[in-house]
């Protein structure tokens, strides 16, 4: 699965999820909810780039 990078430099991984928002590991970038934000600075879902 593809990492995807926010211009803050938080990257997110499928393989670990974000369990601060309950996204659970292996949870692809395309399927998180439209209205995730970055954890680190709140930045939306378009705004990252695969890294």
């Amino acid at each position: 699965m593809t990492k995807f990078k926010c211009p803050c430099k938080y990257t997110y991984d499928p393989e670990k999820g974000d369990p601060k928002q309950n996204i659970p590991p292996g949870t692809p970038f395309e399927d998180l909810p439209d209205d995730w934000r970055c954890p680190r600075c709140k930045q939306p879902k378009a705004r990252f780039n695969p890294a």
